[in-house]
């Protein structure tokens, strides 16, 4: 067991199709054929489960439904979780905008019944946008928020054309101010990332998470998104944090070079980073973390996630156990880490948990 209760700020759970088909609305409710395809894209050409099986590794099975994950919060003392997709997290490698605005609905309508219902204090929920029809995606937004309490919606940080510097783009950040909720960049699919002429899954794994996030951060703060809507709150999911230093002060570099490029950036890109509304995931064993929080001089935007069912049960209340005894932070870090960022990113009621 964990010594300490703790937020999980990015869980996530394995989709059904066969339940999602029954959230879907209008005209695809009851249409037998949609099972002819797969509801979501597949995140590449790489099958994770082959890889692990001729590397003779074990790989997670556990399909949790709300009672098992509510079983397991209690387990490794994690006072809530905010979950995620699997298959979704490719979302954004739908083409037809119709059909993405119809499967989010599903899904959304999927995950608070099927999961947050069961118990709304601990269980908390991201919402799949149809950001290829932005100004739907911003109405689904505020309906999800409204009508069903999630905390937050996804922008896959792959798949798109533009980059989500674009002001297409422009009315979710929008919503997401007005609602006061987080938007989380999340990758996994390597499509257009350049890592095609890599042959082996080691290497595409390596590069994918962090390669995504890199790219949208950059075109997020050159494009003055942050600048635009100084109240909205965006995390990017799942790729550490060594990168964060290495991209302030690039970024930093090419501004000091190109300012007129950039015309809608007001303030240095560090400063943005470090400004307390981008948030960056940080595994707990990461040596990383403490130069990140050395260059943005502040220990409270870094959060934490247990990834499961993707690790096995028992990897995040050890990791946890050994971020505890970490020297290598500032005073107070550890809790910040675990608790205080979850509450701020999510707008959580603390009081409730």
């Amino acid at each position: 067991m964990a010594p300490e209760r703790v937020i999980d700020a990015d869980g996530h759970i394995i989709e059904s199709e066969t339940e999602i088909f029954a959230y879907l609305p209008p005209p695809y409710r009851g249409q037998d054929q949609l099972f002819s395809y797969p509801f979501f894209p597949t995140l590449d050409g790489w099958h994770r489960a082959a890889r692990r099986v001729t590397d003779g590794k074990g790989f997670v099975t556990e399909r949790p439904d709300a009672g098992a994950w509510i079983e397991y919060l209690d387990d490794a003392n994690i006072a809530a979780t905010v979950l995620f997709p699997t298959a979704g997290l490719a979302f954004g490698l739908i083409s037809d905008p119709e059909w993405a605005a119809a499967l989010a609905r599903g899904y959304n309508d999927w995950l608070s019944d099927r999961f947050m219902r069961a118990d709304p204090k601990r269980i908390k929920g991201m919402a799949l946008i149809p950001v290829q029809d932005p100004p739907e995606a911003a109405r689904e937004l505020r309906r999800v928020v409204r009508d069903l309490g999630m905390v937050g919606g996804i922008l896959p940080a792959v798949g798109l054309q533009r980059a989500f510097g674009d002001r297409q783009f422009w009315p979710i950040y929008e919503a997401a101010q007005e609602l006061n909720v987080i938007l989380a960049v999340h990758g996994a699919p390597n499509h257009n990332l350049g890592l095609d002429r890599l042959q082996r899954l080691i290497e595409v794994r390596a590069l994918t998470h962090p390669f995504s996030q890199m790219i949208q951060l950059t075109s997020m703060i050159f494009s003055g998104v942050f600048d635009a809507f100084p109240r909205l709150r965006v995390a990017y999911c799942e790729a550490g944090c060594g990168w964060v230093p290495f991209m302030a002060e690039r970024l930093d570099m090419e501004f000091h070079n190109r300012t007129a490029q950039a015309p809608d950036l007001k303030c240095l890109p560090s400063e943005h980073m470090a400004g307390g509304r981008i948030f960056f995931h940080t595994e707990l064993d990461e040596g990383g973390l403490a130069a990140a929080v050395n260059k943005l001089g502040r220990s409270d935007v870094f959060f934490s996630a247990s990834d499961y069912p993707h690790e096995k049960k028992e990897e995040y209340p050890e990791k946890i156990a050994d971020f505890l005894a970490r020297r290598d932070l500032p005073t107070g870090a550890q809790r910040t880490v675990l608790w205080d960022v979850p509450i701020r990113m999510y707008a959580l009621d603390q009081a409730a948990l």
